[in-house]
């Protein structure tokens, strides 16, 4: 299944990019998508511009030797999937910016970068959260994955209880997403979804107001079968197949992603970031956001259909 045509693999060569473009060759390869690494470079002095055309050349050499190495590692030559290199001076412009101008200018329908080592491991930098809070296409956040690809473990967050019908069909682009991306690694799709009655959480925590337990407790059986029904409903809507186990969680998605995740060593997290559509610049929900601060494994985030970035390409 073919999900991505024209990926932009982004470095700004402050770190080791092998991880990341290891991701992007692999998922070029299997979707043969056009591939275009970009390479954001802090431009020199004013008074050093003597120096531009040698300092262009040292940076384009090394994303030339850095490329080789890692199409050596994974035995991926240059006929299988060639690489279109950019090497750019970001200038004054934020950088997640001049990633997206490239986005809405090329046309690419996904961005992979490696994500900005961060102390302790967990979350995303600046630049990673821009862009994942304006960037149009979906992102891709590598991050080292230790284990061989026949045994990388990928999970999709889902939530059945949509809003309106943008959501639901990101519902489904991540399940159709996750299910490819399962079947060229493990083969293996945990699909996690949370409920949680918030209604009950308060009133027990409310000694002011009394409602008898056995109100409680039909009312929250109420709500675990509504979500219950609304997943198995999205599930089969899907039409996904193969090897996957689907986890029903009770409680809020914030606290319970991210232990899912450590605690079953998840190598790559797909999930949703619930933008508004059609608002321009609205940023993700807070969910989102909660759970993205406490991960550190790669994440593969997507917007609703529709989604308006603030970000203009020129």
């Amino acid at each position: 299944m073919r999900n991505f045509h024209n990926i932009l693999y982004v470095s700004n060569g402050l770190g080791d990019d092998s991880e990341g473009l290891k991701q992007a060759l692999s998922l070029a390869r299997n979707n043969k998508a056009a591939l275009r690494f970009l390479h954001l470079y802090p431009e020199l002095p004013a008074d050093q511009e003597e120096y531009q055309v040698k300092y262009r050349t040292f940076l384009a050499d090394e994303v030339a030797d850095i490329l080789q190495k890692t199409r050596v590692s994974l035995g991926v030559d240059e006929n299988m999937v060639p690489v279109e290199v950019e090497v750019e001076g970001n200038g004054e412009t934020p950088a997640a910016i001049n990633v997206i101008r490239h986005v809405l200018r090329n046309d690419h329908d996904l961005v992979i970068k490696e994500a900005e080592p961060r102390k302790g491991g967990k979350g995303f930098m600046a630049m990673d959260m821009s862009l994942l809070r304006k960037c149009p296409c979906p992102v891709w956040l590598a991050r080292p994955i230790v284990r061989s690809r026949g045994a990388i473990r990928v999970a999709v967050a889902v939530n059945p209880e949509s809003r309106s019908d943008a959501e639901r069909d990101l519902s489904l682009r991540l399940l159709e997403l996750s299910r490819s991306l399962a079947d060229s690694c493990s083969g293996e799709l945990d699909i996690v979804s949370c409920w949680d009655f918030a209604f009950e959480r308060y009133l027990r925590e409310n000694t002011r107001v009394y409602i008898p337990e056995e109100t409680l407790r039909s009312a929250s059986l109420q709500a675990q079968s509504t979500h219950h029904s609304g997943l198995s409903d999205l599930l089969q809507q899907s039409g996904i197949g193969g090897v996957f186990q689907v986890h029903r969680l009770k409680g809020r998605a914030d606290d319970l992603i991210p232990a899912f995740v450590h605690d079953k060593a998840v190598d790559i997290l797909v999930m949703g970031t619930v933008a508004r559509t059609g608002i321009v610049g609205f940023i993700m929900g807070n969910t989102a956001e909660n759970i993205m601060r406490q991960i550190s494994c790669a994440l593969v985030a997507l917007k609703p259909s529709g989604f308006v970035s603030p970000v203009k390409a020129y």
